[in-house]
């Protein structure tokens, strides 16, 4: 499975459609609030370690002349 930051925008925006249920109430809004929490705190970890990727590639360029790295190039 090849996941991309595009399926992350769309989980999480997946995500805000449920939580705008206006029919959603009581202990199965609770489940949705416990969901959306779980599923923010794995999106911060994606973006943290895309972000660590990106800082490392940058680092490398910038110390190999231009080398580009492939996982930034996917």
């Amino acid at each position: 499975m090849k996941n991309k930051l595009s399926d992350l925008n769309n989980h999480l925006f997946a995500e805000i459609e449920r939580l705008g249920d206006e029919e959603l109430k009581g202990d199965d809004l609770a489940q949705e609030i416990n969901r959306a929490h779980a599923i923010t705190n794995v999106a911060a970890q994606i973006i943290n370690n895309g972000s660590l990727v990106l800082k490392a590639g940058i680092a490398i360029d910038s110390t190999a002349g231009g080398l580009k790295i492939p996982i930034l190039t996917d």
